[in-house]
């Protein structure tokens, strides 16, 4: 799934999204793109368990197509 985070916007931001995906799934691939706040999860989760984990977190997605 790709998410878009408009509010990501340095390193540590990065790194507590990738907690946030971790804490649901610690086995998901997750890939970050500071510059386009892109955010790609390779996960068997549902993209709802993490929608509402990073907007709980502070980091409201946007689901991309």
């Amino acid at each position: 799934m790709k998410l878009h985070i408009e509010g990501m916007t340095c390193g540590g931001c990065a790194r507590s999204v990738t907690a946030t995906v971790k804490e649901i799934d610690p086995a998901a691939t997750v890939d970050i793109d500071l510059a386009t706040k892109i955010v790609q999860i390779q996960s068997s989760q549902p993209a709802e368990a993490f929608t509402k984990a990073l907007d709980e977190a502070g980091f409201p997605p946007q689901l991309q197509a």
